[in-house]
């Protein structure tokens, strides 16, 4: 219907002057209006120009005051002609945002004496300002200083109407030709193809996007390290368990049943199954007896140990676990030289802030071989971070209940101006390689560091809760950058 009016009009008339007027003339929406408009100049039937006008429309606020008044005039006619009316009294007459407004701009015009008793100043007053709001209404022109004042009130707001003025184009005809978008059997049968019009190929228009995954920024990263180990002759150890038992978890790596980390309260344990029955039993005794009486040079820790805390299943607080299980099979073999590492999923019962998770990524490296030093994990250190772009690094000593001794390793930030703990590491200890059936001069040092700090640097994320788990914005997968480590 705007489509048979627009090209009739302009028939005998040379334009349509503006489509508002237009639209209204001949009883249509002006949506409908520009709708056509838009078509009809992509086909060049017209050819059509923008219009813009700017007009003032009220608010809410201004609305409500067109109708019942200025909060000032409200507040002045409550106010008794004669005598004075206490404020406590004034305030219950009227709305609470109209009598502090009220009392702001009855004040400001000196119509009234504010007081604790209210009284009037003057006997009659004019509310300008619903007039002014009315003839805005009406579409009537106000003086700039009047639109100031209202606009700063937050009565008015500006209104941006946007309209076309048409002619007629190159391609102009009173009806619109249909093209032919297709081929088909039946116009070569019927040999009308040849009268046909074809709508023109655009062979610069662009196709829908292909629709294809993204890499988690995690997953970025966690491919750099994989790339670093590969590189330094690591090889990557199997980490499908989630669910470990407490013995491969804590106890094999000599941590007494009595550490705080074995309490509820730090890890998940699983209430079915509750336990586990495939345990080396051999092993198993090994394990108990170097807890309890101690060996291989040292007293343990004298305590009586007991196998059903060992047979407890558990999330797995650390990937040393997997370790654990690598490190006992290769001592089941003639003995070989070996490094391993691994890259995955821990979980620990914490407090989830801007900085932990109850489930985040643990890397862990290690290398088992004959005469291994403290220099030897420092130099293996050295290598490994200046792969990551950590050339300043220093260590300090620390205490785990598996290694010793242990260092926790700090890298010289250059943009915080200060040294950050990045990591920690150690020697296996004897009690928990010696019973594994490891030769004494077999040694394993170790490393590990979370996933998701290095991430969070290299993204510019300063809330893990961003990063990983159920709040994470997708939109940041698909627009994270390209991850180069040490670049």
């Amino acid at each position: 219907m705007a489509e048979d009016a627009i090209l009739g009009y302009l028939a005998t008339h040379d334009e349509i002057s503006d489509s508002g007027i237009f639209a209204s003339q001949h009883g249509l929406q002006h949506n409908d209006v520009v709708n056509v408009i838009k078509s009809l100049h992509g086909f060049r039937y017209i050819d059509a120009e923008d219009i813009k006008r700017e007009s003032w429309v009220l608010t809410d606020e201004g609305k409500k005051y067109a109708a019942e008044g200025s909060p000032e005039v409200q507040l002045f006619l409550a106010v008794p002609p004669e005598g004075s009316i206490s404020k406590d009294e004034l305030q219950k007459k009227l709305d609470p945002s109209v009598f502090k407004i009220g009392c702001s701009q009855a004040g400001k015009n000196k119509w009234v004496d504010m007081g604790k008793q209210v009284s009037r100043k003057v006997q009659h007053v004019e509310d300008k300002v619903k007039d002014l709001l009315i003839r805005i209404q009406d579409g009537q022109e106000l003086r700039k200083e009047d639109l100031t004042s209202l606009k700063a009130r937050k009565l008015i707001v500006a209104q941006t109407w946007k309209g076309y003025s048409v002619r007629k184009g190159p391609n102009y005809a009173p009806n619109r030709k249909k093209v032919a978008t297709d081929l088909t059997r039946e116009n070569l049968q019927k040999g009308d193809w040849k009268d046909l019009e074809f709508k023109e190929y655009n062979f610069n228009a662009k196709g829908p996007p292909a629709e294809a995954g993204h890499v988690h920024p995690l997953l970025k990263v966690k491919q750099q390290f994989r790339n670093i180990f590969v590189q330094m002759g690591f090889e990557e150890m199997p980490t499908n368990n989630y669910v470990e038992s407490s013995f491969w978890n804590f106890d094999a790596l000599f941590q007494p049943q009595q550490h705080p980390a074995r309490d509820s309260h730090d890890t998940f344990f699983l209430e079915a199954p509750s336990t586990t029955k495939q345990l080396p039993e051999d092993y198993v005794e090994l394990v108990k007896n170097v807890h309890k009486d101690g060996g291989y040079g040292s007293r343990g820790y004298n305590y009586d140990w007991k196998r059903e805390e060992a047979d407890k299943n558990l999330l797995r607080t650390h990937t040393t676990a997997v370790s654990t299980r690598m490190l006992y099979a290769l001592a089941k073999e003639s003995f070989a030289p070996k490094r391993y590492f691994s890259i995955d999923r821990v979980f620990r019962n914490e407090s989830v802030d801007r900085t932990h998770l109850a489930e985040f990524h643990q890397i862990e490296g290690l290398v088992c071989d004959r005469g291994l030093t403290l220099g030897d994990l420092i130099g293996v250190l050295d290598d490994f971070f200046s792969r990551l772009g950590m050339s300043k690094l220093k260590f300090k000593p620390a205490y785990n209940p598996y290694t010793e001794p242990s260092m926790e390793i700090f890298s010289y930030h250059e943009g915080l101006g200060k040294w950050v703990e990045i990591g920690n590491s150690g020697m296996f200890r004897p009690e928990m390689l010696l019973p594994m059936g490891f030769p004494e001069d077999v040694c394993v040092i170790a490393w590990g560091l979370s996933l998701e700090r290095p991430t969070m640097i290299l993204n510019g994320i300063d809330n893990i809760r961003d990063l990983f788990g159920h709040k994470v914005d997708l939109s940041l997968i698909k627009r994270n950058p390209i991850c180069r480590i040490g670049l």
